[in-house]
């Protein structure tokens, strides 16, 4: 660690000298050695006004303003007293040792007094806004003790200090049990929404907080090794930092990055390519591996997180992280969907589910629908919605909410679907209808061939669930009956664990993705003609293929992606 610090001439109290103090008059201090210690003790005011006295009761710890860690001094001018705090540190005699702290407010001091030699001090005029302060001393031949002390000036306003250092040679009275950490590394911008910008960095090991500049001015102060910063104007560039705190005080800068946020109505950044899997990720546990979305197998193109919730008001969604997932914040979980974003992939936010409520049966509740799902999409960064309504819909109103959304979204929005088979035995039905509606913004309609049992196929026959005929003659009914090839894909659980009924293996599914794409290993049933832009495959769940080793995105992944 570069322990060089700067320290300002002494001033006195003629103007001139004070005149000169404010231009920032500066020297190096000698280096200290690698053995050096912080020799002050509760310097950063966490154990309150431990190991410190302040005159005339002039002293008290508060909560903010604070620089690092929790707490800062607070120090009170009044009258003839000028509210001084100090501490009696140990010192090795005939040593060197670099003292500075941050103040915040008008005509803060720091100071050493007893030093054996020339006792010194530096301040500031004043600010709204955190400064170091920093000098050096030598210790006397003799010297064992120094005070170290703070204080403001009569007739001023309150005055902070933070994170006290003293570092020098161990006097024999130990060191600050806790060392100011080291600047973050690896500090990295995930794709950018209009008005956000999520930041991931590496982890410090001492460290238990995180301060986040924007070009420059402190913007959020978090926990984890990652954050979002929001309220950014698009399609600007900004400058990001992030700092490392705990109660020694808050290290160094890290390197900056630069992020760009995207235009206006541009929130995600996902791509769905020609031959897609698609997998449900679970944002809850049930028993199947749980999942951050990292976790998720590469193979996977499209990720739809599961589920959006209900609010009081027709038709609007929210959506609300489970803490079972394991997420520290939301902000690693938003960072987690850009990081999928810069390998290619899309995530949606899946609406529905077996037990979902949402309703959108009127003007309102379809608007409120879009403008929540786009302001969703803003905020986390999602690519779209998946409609997974398994208790009805109306096609009218679906319609109208998709159609505003995509208005709001532009081109890059991906919609895709689940419909249970009933829903898409015909095109008259209020499904069928939406897809049909949406289909020149529609991207895939992933059909649950499960929990169903024996369904009609597209040429009258009826075939029994869980096998190759059942998937590829209830596929021909929307190949059929209006959907582009592209538009289509088997929808099916990744385990017997995955569903009550309807899981097949995965070269069966295999078998289907061939039969309907190459017209190659049918069963009894054989389409007319092959679908080669067939989307792909998708599965319940994520988690349930991990339980299973991912078996399943392991063999059916290379399948879909090797589709002509």
């Amino acid at each position: 660690m570069d322990r060089a610090r700067h320290r300002r001439y002494r001033p006195g109290l003629a103007l001139a000298v004070v005149a000169a103090a404010s231009l920032g008059v500066t020297a190096l201090a000698a280096p200290a050695q690698a053995a050096d210690v912080n020799v002050a003790k509760n310097a950063g005011f966490e154990s309150d006004l431990s190991n410190w006295t302040c005159t005339a009761g002039s002293g008290s710890v508060v909560t903010s303003p604070v620089h690092g860690g929790a707490k800062a001094l607070k120090a009170t001018p009044s009258g003839q007293d000028n509210a001084k705090c100090s501490q009696t540190v140990a010192v090795k005699p005939n040593s060197t040792y670099t003292l500075s702290s941050w103040v915040q407010g008008s005509y803060a001091y720091l100071g050493a007094s007893g030093t054996g030699t020339t006792d010194v001090s530096t301040w500031t005029p004043g600010g709204s806004s955190w400064q170091q302060l920093t000098t050096s001393f030598k210790t006397g031949a003799s010297t064992t003790s120094v005070t170290i002390y703070t204080h403001g000036w009569y007739g001023q306003s309150a005055y902070y200090v933070d994170d006290v250092n003293v570092f020098g040679p161990d006097g024999g009275g130990g060191s600050d049990p806790v060392v100011i950490p080291a600047a973050p590394t690896g500090l990295a911008a995930g794709t950018a929404t209009s008005t956000s910008v999520p930041l991931s960095w590496s982890p410090v090991s001492n460290a238990t907080g995180y301060n986040v500049y924007r070009d420059g001015t402190k913007v959020a102060a978090v926990t984890g090794a990652s954050a979002e910063v929001t309220g950014l104007t698009a399609n600007t560039s900004y400058s990001f930092q992030v700092t490392a705190t705990n109660a020694a005080g808050e290290s160094p800068k890290s390197a900056a990055v630069t992020a760009k946020t995207a235009t206006a109505g541009d929130p995600g950044g996902g791509t769905v390519p020609k031959h897609a899997l698609t997998g449900y990720w679970q944002n809850f546990n049930n028993g199947a591996t749980v999942q951050k979305l990292r976790d998720v197998q590469s193979q996977y193109d499209i990720i739809a997180v599961s589920f959006a919730d209900a609010t009081t008001t027709p038709g609007q969604i929210t959506f609300n992280l489970d803490p079972a997932v394991g997420y520290a914040n939301v902000g690693d979980f938003k960072a987690d969907i850009a990081a999928k974003h810069a390998a290619g992939k899309a995530v949606v936010l899946s609406v529905g589910g077996e037990k979902g409520t949402i309703s959108v049966n009127s003007d309102a509740s379809a608007t409120a629908f879009a403008d929540s799902a786009y302001k969703l999409m803003q905020e986390y960064g999602f690519d779209g919605v998946d409609i997974d309504l398994e208790n009805g819909l109306n096609s009218t109103y679906m319609t109208k909410a998709l159609r505003q959304l995509a208005a709001k979204a532009g081109g890059k929005l991906v919609l895709t679907m689940a419909p249970q088979t009933i829903d898409m035995q015909s095109t008259s039905g209020e499904y069928f209808k939406t897809a049909l509606n949406v289909k020149d913004i529609l991207t895939v309609v992933n059909m649950q061939y499960y929990n169903s049992g024996s369904m009609l196929g597209c040429d009258g026959k009826v075939y029994s669930q869980g096998s190759v005929d059942f998937l590829t003659a209830l596929a021909c009914i929307q190949l059929e009956g209006g959907l582009d090839a592209s538009q289509v894909g088997l929808g099916v659980p990744a385990s017997t664990r995955g569903a009550g009924s309807g899981y097949v293996a995965p070269s069966v599914v295999n078998s289907a993705l061939d039969c309907l794409a190459r017209g190659t290993s049918c069963g009894s049933f054989k389409p007319a003609k092959t679908y080669p832009g067939l989307r792909g495959a998708m599965t319940w769940s994520t988690n349930w293929d991990a339980t299973a080793g991912n078996a399943w995105s392991n063999a059916v992944g290379p399948k879909v992606h090797s589709l002509p």
